[in-house]
């Protein structure tokens, strides 16, 4: 399968590829392309604007074009998949559909982490808008600090910061946390206390089924 890779951060590349190979998936093709300008946009704005979920959801059908499926790896973006899902039969999903969907499963509170604050009301919409478990209790949260950490390359630090972030919400009672970005995925190795769910595996394991 042909499986094209829509990211906002160049280092999500990376993430997708090394996620693939733990997965077992190295008989797919899977193609990348980045575009850290829609997401810089949306920051600059404030949040997803009326015309970059349109840009972005156009950027979607281009690379529709030649592929089995696309996924579309930015939290923030999220609704353009569905925008442009409707204008092609290639399956176009958003890679934090399926995590939504694994973590509202949960009977407890669960806690979104995101780095990006233009992040939380995507986030928001989406774990509202999944089927969920009578008991799950939804929290987001701004890991206050991470992304500037991440946009001064200090990935390391950025990291760790999420991973200290997610240690507390299990100590707190947190029963499932979930790095609502894909850029935050190698914190889940770094926790103490439990083990948050990441977009990447749950995006891939939906986008082949």
């Amino acid at each position: 399968m042909r499986i094209t890779c829509l990211h906002t951060a160049d280092s999500n590349i990376a993430v997708f590829e090394n996620t693939a190979r733990a997965l077992g998936l190295d008989q797919h093709q899977f193609r990348h392309v980045s575009r850290p300008d829609l997401l810089a946009a949306a920051e600059k704005a404030g949040g997803l604007t009326a015309e970059i979920l349109q840009q972005t959801a156009d950027v979607l059908l281009a690379l529709s074009e030649n592929t089995d499926r696309v996924l579309l790896t930015c939290s923030t973006l999220g609704p353009a998949a569905t925008l442009a899902s409707k204008s092609t039969t290639v399956p176009v999903l958003r890679v934090d559909q399926a995590l939504a969907e694994q973590a509202m499963k949960t009977a407890g509170n669960v806690v979104a982490l995101c780095a990006v604050e233009t992040t939380l009301e995507p986030t928001r919409q989406l774990f509202a808008q999944v089927e969920r478990h009578p008991q799950a209790r939804l929290k987001t949260r701004l890991v206050a600090g991470a992304w500037e950490k991440f946009k001064q390359g200090d990935l390391a630090g950025y990291l760790q910061a999420i991973a200290v972030a997610a240690d507390a919400e299990y100590r707190q009672g947190a029963a499932c946390v979930v790095l609502a970005q894909a850029s935050m995925t190698g914190a889940a190795q770094l926790t103490q206390t439990g083990k948050p769910l990441t977009s990447p595996e749950c995006g891939l394991r939906a986008a082949l089924i």
